[in-house]
């Protein structure tokens, strides 16, 4: 089986050039990505339901696996909201899986975004993880835009085995995630 073109550009020359330039002495301390998750939140789904289906054929569609329904933890009143009631879908991606989607974002979403100029560098949580926010899911080639039943946004959460965001940082750089040059403080 052939491995992805990210994955194997990972292997062959981000492990070796991170090793040179961090001075790790195990291939097991090179920062690596473990998993990518993907949420849509979809408050209206309370009032109709045919929204969350939809929302998990489209994240499905976007993931290449299959997505599932989140459901409510606690009951609020204001928002006519019950426990249990679906309000968003999920999705995580590991190993292949990852790599593949990791790629399609790289190189074929984010540049179908208007007027983008890179992703802000300041989004990283201290332990290692990069949140991106997507403002619509159409930038996506596998969704139909004439299918389409509302515009939504979605989280994409990178999450790495370094406990630092400078080591995350130049590992999603080397992967090539489009950071904006205003905003490149961390270097």
């Amino acid at each position: 089986m052939v491995r992805p073109r990210l994955q194997e550009k990972y292997c062959t020359e981000i492990i070796p050039e991170l090793m040179k330039a961090f001075g790790y002495k195990s291939v097991m301390e090179v920062p690596r990505l473990e998993k990518i998750c993907i949420n849509q939140g979809l408050g209206e789904g309370v009032s109709n339901k045919k929204l969350i289906e939809v929302g998990v054929d489209e994240m499905s569609a976007i993931a290449g696996q299959r997505a599932i329904s989140t459901r409510a933890k606690k009951s609020v009143s204001n928002f006519k909201l019950r426990e249990g009631m679906a309000i968003g879908v999920k999705v995580t991606l590991r190993g292949r899986r990852m790599y593949e989607f990791l790629d399609r974002l790289l190189s074929i979403a984010l540049p179908r975004i208007r007027n983008f100029s890179g992703v802000a560098v300041n989004k990283f949580d201290r332990k290692g993880n990069y949140n991106l926010g997507i403002q619509e899911q159409i930038i996506f080639p596998e969704v139909t835009i004439n299918k389409v039943v509302k515009m939504n946004g979605m989280n994409i959460t990178f999450v790495t085995n370094v406990q630092n965001d400078q080591g995350a940082f130049h590992l999603l750089k080397a992967l090539g995630m489009p950071f904006s040059v205003e905003k490149d403080k961390t270097n």
